[in-house]
């Protein structure tokens, strides 16, 4: 199980759609590193982390509706080659290459080379208090926060 998610985490790390403008691995890192993104994959996967400057990866992963998992992934997890990223972790049944396209300037798409059908769309996320804002399960927290001061 964890070596799915890890998988599935990395994969959605990077994905790319038809019409999108291609991110190398240099343009990639600098647009993603050390960013926080939310994503929600083809297959109804979703999350939330941040992929480090030095390849590491850190969030949230909910795959199927089931529970969802803490996962963090050790430096050199993801790596430039060849002009673009591709995943090492230990375990996994094979180690795929990824396309990354920018569809806005907060927005990617990442998909394993070759099976653009198993994408991911990646938003960044701002702050913590554009968190804060972002209404949860239907409640508004800063109307919370104002009724406790």
């Amino acid at each position: 199980m964890f070596v799915r998610a890890a998988a599935v985490l990395t994969a959605m790390t990077f994905v790319a759609p038809a019409v999108a403008e291609p991110l190398n691995a240099e343009q990639a890192r600098h647009f993603v590193a050390g960013k926080l993104f939310s994503f929600n994959c083809f297959e109804g996967t979703t999350g939330s982390g941040r992929i480090f400057a030095d390849g590491s990866v850190a969030g949230v992963v909910r795959m199927g509706g089931g529970n969802t998992r803490f996962m963090h992934l050790p430096p050199g997890t993801l790596y430039a080659k060849n002009d673009g990223i591709c995943s090492n972790m230990k375990g996994a049944l094979f180690n795929p290459c990824f396309d990354l396209n920018r569809t806005s300037d907060k927005s990617f798409r990442g998909a394993i080379s070759g099976l653009s059908f198993a994408y991911c769309n990646f938003t960044r996320r701002s702050t913590r208090a554009d968190l804060v804002r972002q209404p949860v399960r239907g409640r508004d927290v800063r109307a919370e926060a104002v009724q406790r001061d």
